[in-house]
């Protein structure tokens, strides 16, 4: 199990420095020692959000270069999960943090790119299909005050097409289309996309989850390739996710509650979460897509939407999981460091409790510090994809700009 993971070996809890000289914020970070680790930690924040920024702003540069400079208008893969479509979700979330229009007007070349590519795609979700493409493009578009461009993005989304085979999950399914709609109508206006669109769709869900559920069992599951999965990717913890953003009908909400208690009750002792109902005993993957780290942040939006102790104390315990075994062999959203550092990020936004914002900064300051070496030297996986946003240090990128304001952050394309 040990091999999944870095001993965290980090104090429970580290005070920054009352003074710092300001030359230290010009100062290059020394490589992969104990105390170049322990300076990040005790750094006043406001000068280490800085460090966070321009380490995210060059790594941008590299991986537009990477993903697009290099193949422009040739887009294998499209998708915001691992391919193209990523760099212009994170050029948008430099142009949140900067205001650099250039960010803006390249991401909007690039989502075009990809509208090209993922014309004739049958996948129908935010993160790995072609509502991503139109709800991107549409709310780019919005910023950059083409409302002709917005039109015909939302147009393109409305035509999007859901078959009756489609499973429920999150990277391939209904629920990722549901997210597109949210992601839509939140940055551009309620009703952009009016309700008529997703209200089967959710009832569906719903009704798919019953068919599953009950028996002595969650009172809603579902299934993706013969597996009862519970994660965010493929299982119960994202479609509860997306689900908890809707207006339900009472009962519809009661088994979405009694669903993340069911998950809860049945969590292993360490509080780690079975991957699938059917892997009830190996307490092994703590990752965002499989296991505490995604859990963790649906368990946190429970709290807020039902406002039950029960599920911020699981969430908390959650995150302890985090902290002892999150510290992965692996850069990346998914299944790395940068996406398990926002279940402390996201409990932070929750209770304000600088305990959680001390343990983002220090699995963020690991990566700031260590991750480039640790890649080049193969002890740690650069991924498949290793320029891509859920694989690849685009994440990683994307999580050092979420650094510069820890109360504002949100694990991208799932919070």
């Amino acid at each position: 199990m040990a091999d999944r993971f870095y001993p965290n070996v980090f104090p429970d809890f580290v005070a920054e420095k009352r003074t710092v000289e300001e030359e230290q914020l010009h100062q290059p970070i020394s490589q992969g020692t104990n105390e170049s680790l322990s300076k990040l930690l005790t750094t006043p924040y406001h000068t280490l959000s800085e460090k966070f920024k321009r380490a995210a702003l060059d790594l941008k540069e590299t991986i537009v270069v990477e993903t697009w400079g290099l193949t422009r208008q040739q887009v294998p893969d499209f998708t915001l999960y691992c391919g193209t479509l990523g760099t212009a979700f994170l050029l948008f979330k430099a142009y949140q943090v900067t205001q650099n229009t250039n960010d803006l007007a390249v991401c909007s070349q690039i989502v075009k790119d990809c509208d090209s590519a993922s014309r004739h795609s049958r996948d129908v979700t935010f993160l790995c299909g072609r509502a991503g493409v139109c709800a991107l493009g549409a709310v780019v578009a919005k910023y950059m005050g083409d409302d002709q461009l917005v039109f015909y993005y939302a147009s393109q989304f409305k035509e999007i097409k859901l078959t009756k085979d489609l499973p429920d999950e999150l990277l391939y399914g209904r629920a990722g289309y549901l997210w597109a709609f949210l992601f839509i109508n939140r940055h551009i206006g309620k009703g952009t996309i009016p309700s008529t669109y997703t209200a089967a769709v959710i009832n569906e869900t719903i009704k798919n989850g019953r068919k599953l559920g009950g028996r002595g069992r969650s009172p809603l599951m579902y299934e993706w390739y013969g597996e009862m999965y519970w994660g965010a990717a493929h299982g119960l913890a994202g479609i509860m996710h997306v689900l908890m953003d809707f207006e339900l009908e009472p009962d519809d909400l009661e088994d979405v509650k009694e669903t993340l208690k069911y998950m809860v009750k049945n969590r292993f002792p360490s509080g780690n979460y079975p991957a699938s109902e059917e892997d009830p005993r190996r307490d092994l993957l703590v990752h965002w897509c499989h296991g505490a780290p995604g859990i963790a942040l649906t368990l946190v939006k429970a709290a807020e939407v039902f406002g039950d102790r029960e599920f911020l104390n699981a969430a908390v315990d959650a995150a302890e999981v985090v902290w002892n075994r999150g510290l992965l062999k692996c850069a990346g959203l998914c299944h790395g460091i940068s996406g398990n550092t926002y279940v402390f990020l996201s409990l932070y936004r929750l209770t304000g409790n600088v305990e959680y914002l001390y343990r983002a900064k220090a699995f963020a300051c690991f990566l700031l510090d260590r991750a480039h070496r640790l890649i080049a030297t193969g002890e740690m996986h650069g991924g498949d994809s290793p320029y891509s946003l859920f694989e690849g240090i685009a994440g990683m990128a994307y999580l050092f700009l979420d650094m510069t304001d820890p109360k504002n952050t949100r694990f991208p394309a799932y919070e």
